[in-house]
């Protein structure tokens, strides 16, 4: 993306006059189709009514489903539009494991993130099911030759996050994929930090499911995200939690289930959420994901070269592949003492602790950490105006 381009879009979200925002990786900043899209809806809903705004906004509801597809690389109908990442993750780990006996095996990450493995937790107490962590390679991702070793026939899914919550971390998504379509494995991909920062392809990635977020890298509103569903797990794996969305009931004792992925979708939501999540995934469309993912990548590097020249300060990325995240600590500063500082100056930044990714924190020696997000409508300005203020700030 050229200079003015980047101009273009900054002037298009008005978040960027008021904060320095390097928390990305919690909730984007909204560009101005998105805000307006949000705030139409919004109006028709209050002057017409809430099923009337349904009916006039019917093309724009249907939207997500289309970009969503686009993005991915998959059918619309292999699209469900859902609350929230974790309501889509939930809904395809649930299906899978309505499928487990005990003795099964889940096999996942070392940085997989806590909701997830609270999941894998309740799962494995009450069917007795196995979980298995694959060790990471010496850069810090999962290891895929120690995967294919651990695959076995008991192992009923492996579920992995892409780009987990703190250190830069880019697992090798593909590589993973090949080895389930081999194994025949059920294949869960945690995509909240990828999807809209890094080009995905779920037909190259040969995940059987893969869920996302609106929030943060597509830069939609909160309440918002999507689940991919591959055809073949559609039919194989029956959602865990039906309503008269999902399914229709056609007899005093039966019921139907909807085709495609939409038979995991409920009935209520927020609709104008929904009309903005269409918006922003247009957005991200109209600008490329090649050039997003480029940007974003060379901004981060650049950002933690310049972090790298302050004293005291110590990176804690990890992988051969890095990403947007950057994350860092400074000696003799508690991390909430950082983002308490640069919050006083419309800097926005955001603290990891070891409760979202307990295994690896824990593993490196880490409690807490500041985690600086970039998205490409962010600029040089800004980081040395972030790594100015850190240097400000001392040991006390």
């Amino acid at each position: 993306m050229d200079r003015e381009k980047i101009r273009s879009i900054r002037a298009e979200t008005p978040g960027c006059r008021n904060v320095i925002h390097f928390n990305n990786a919690g909730a984007a900043l909204m560009a101005r189709p998105v805000i307006e899209a949000v705030e139409a809806y919004q109006r028709d809903e209050i002057m017409l009514g809430g099923y009337e705004a349904a009916a006039k906004n019917s093309d724009a509801l249907l939207r997500p489903k289309h970009a969503a597809a686009e993005l991915v690389n998959c059918a619309p109908e292999d699209i469900a539009i859902v609350e929230n990442a974790t309501r889509a993750w939930q809904h395809a780990f649930y299906a899978i494991a309505q499928t487990m006996r005990p003795g099964d095996r889940i096999l996942t990450a070392n940085a997989e993130y806590a909701s997830n493995y609270i999941a894998f937790l309740q799962i494995a107490q009450t069917h007795s099911v196995g979980i298995d962590v694959v060790p990471n390679t010496q850069t810090g991702e999962l290891d895929t030759e120690k995967l294919g070793q651990m695959v076995d026939e008991r192992t009923k899914l492996i579920a992995v996050t892409h780009v987990p919550t703190n250190g830069g971390l880019v697992n090798p998504a593909v590589e993973i994929g090949k080895i389930a379509t081999q194994a025949q494995v059920p294949y869960l991909l945690d995509a909240c930090q990828s999807v809209g920062q890094l080009e995905i392809d779920v037909e190259e990635i040969q995940c059987d499911f893969l869920s996302t977020t609106g929030r943060k890298w597509l830069r939609a509103p909160r309440g918002t995200g999507f689940l991919y569903a591959r055809p073949s797990a559609i039919e194989k794996f029956l959602p865990a939690i039906l309503d008269d969305h999902g399914a229709h009931w056609v007899s005093d004792n039966g019921y139907a289930l909807l085709s495609g992925a939409s038979r995991f979708e409920t009935f209520e939501n927020n609709l104008a959420a929904k009309a903005g999540l269409g918006a922003a995934l247009d957005y991200a469309l109209s600008l490329g994901m090649s050039e997003i993912s480029t940007r974003v990548e060379q901004l981060a590097t650049d950002f933690r070269q310049a972090l790298a020249a302050i004293p005291g300060v110590r990176l804690h990325d990890i992988g051969a592949r890095k990403c947007g995240i950057v994350t860092f600590t400074l000696d003799g500063v508690p991390a909430d003492d950082i983002r308490a500082h640069m919050s006083a100056r419309n800097i926005n930044a955001w603290v990891s602790r070891t409760k979202s990714t307990r295994l690896d924190m824990v593993g490196r020696g880490l409690e807490a950490i500041i985690r600086a997000s970039v998205h490409y409508y962010n600029d040089h300005d800004e980081i040395e105006r972030f790594c100015a203020e850190l240097a400000t700030i001392k040991p006390g």
